[in-house]
């Protein structure tokens, strides 16, 4: 081997002094991320827990007296059901189902629902143009400004009205939206911990309020949520298709 090999391989080779440095540093970075993997595990868990219980406390209205319509967001026929219900009970003037799927009809909701003829035809409204909970938000509000009402029920899941309540909110600032929750599974006590269908529910809508509560304090725009090519909840196409 020449000198000046030796030379080479003797300056490539980092100092153990230098070598001493870089390992402290690669522990430092590895324990600090680690413990900020465990402090925001730590957070996540409480945060999603404080969800759940106000979840599982929120309470159906008492006094509803001056709720002018009802709007129902879509995903079971227990939310219509339950809306159809406080309908023909007198409760506001008029509901719109928000979110039905292009290839439902008006007909097959009044079948399932075991709704009155007359009540679907004069009162119910159907809104095909939302495609996800923004949607239904931005749905409403040309609803509402289409009636002029300044107080609505949202009836939902449970789980849903917080989120629900945010997106509606900000779609229509100068309205009262009064949550009605539906409840599918009891979460006010430690069963539901045991079926991971509930607990997935669960945990994907808590991460989408969380991500709807940070879209809402940073201000950042997203797509309204809404099919273009379908017919606004209240015309007349949407009115026709009940028949």
């Amino acid at each position: 081997m020449s000198v000046e090999t030796v030379q080479s391989a003797q300056v490539s080779k980092p100092s153990s002094g230098n070598w001493n440095k870089l390992r402290k540093i690669g522990h430092y970075v590895l324990a600090s991320t680690s413990f900020g993997l465990v402090v925001l595990l730590i957070v996540a868990a409480i945060g999603f827990f404080r969800y759940t219980d106000r979840v599982a406390n929120l309470s159906i209205p008492v006094e509803l007296e001056k709720v002018e319509a009802i709007v129902v967001l879509t995903g079971g026929y227990q939310r219509i059901d339950a809306a159809v219900e406080l309908l023909e009970r007198g409760i506001g003037k008029r509901l719109l189902i928000s979110g039905v799927n292009p290839a439902t009809s008006g007909s097959a909701i009044k079948r399932a629902t075991g709704a009155n003829e007359d009540l679907f035809s004069c009162c119910v409204d159907m809104g095909y143009q939302a495609i996800d909970t923004i949607g239904n938000a931005h749905e409403t509000a040309g609803w509402i400004h289409k009636y002029g009402y300044k107080s609505i029920l949202v009836v939902t899941n449970n789980y849903h009205i917080p989120r629900s309540l945010i997106e509606l909110t900000s779609a229509s600032p100068n309205v009262e939206f009064i949550g009605y929750p539906v409840s599918s599974t009891d979460l006010k006590t430690e069963s539901w911990m045991a079926d991971p269908i509930a607990v997935r529910t669960l945990m994907t809508e808590y991460l989408k309020y969380s991500l709807t509560k940070l879209r809402s304090w940073t201000g950042t725009e997203v797509a309204k949520g809404l099919r273009a090519d379908m017919p606004k909840a209240g015309s007349k196409v949407s009115a026709v298709m009940f028949h």
